[in-house]
């Protein structure tokens, strides 16, 4: 059965939920209330493609990702801010790069697929559990335990081979 997407009432019902998923990733209230409005100008475009079954699973999926291409696209400004710098200066302080944890977690993750990567930022972030996740994304407790588990060997090994590197 096909179940239409009211954007009007999922605003009104969902608003609060993808606020305060899109504030717990982005550290900035502007880019929450951007990334959550975002959200629903996107379900708005893609309504007549979605299927409206599980509408939190759908908003909360959103707003990760949004929140995730927000934070990208910072990052990314950052960057070429950051390279115009150094070529205006000539030196940059490399240590400051390696300390700086927020955009390694970043540079891990964005090679993982976007479900690792929801899954990951629900379990380490949202603190939420197994089961919860599981839910959530319409997944098996042992099919995000397997995504987590993978996700923490690649990232092990990828640390040995930088402290190696180093």
């Amino acid at each position: 059965m096909e179940v239409s997407i009211n954007v009007k009432e999922y605003y009104e019902k969902y608003f609060p939920m993808v606020l305060r998923r899109c504030r717990s990733i982005l550290a900035s209230e502007d880019d929450a209330l951007d990334a959550a409005q975002d959200v629903f100008i996107k379900l708005m475009r893609r309504r007549g493609s979605l299927k409206g079954e599980y509408p939190s699973s759908l908003l909360y999926t959103m707003a990760t990702n949004t929140a995730l291409n927000t934070l990208r696209w910072k990052r990314n400004r950052r960057e070429a801010s950051h390279e115009e710098g150094e070529a205006f200066s000539g030196r940059i302080d490399r240590a400051y790069e390696h300390t700086d944890v927020k955009l390694l977690v970043e540079d891990l993750l964005k090679a993982e697929s976007e479900t690792t990567r929801i899954i990951c930022f629900m379990y380490h972030w949202d603190t939420m559990t197994l089961e919860e996740i599981g839910m959530t994304l319409g997944m098996s407790i042992s099919g995000v335990r397997k995504r987590l588990a993978s996700f923490q060997k690649r990232a092990r090994k990828r640390a040995e081979r930088e402290a190696y590197n180093d």
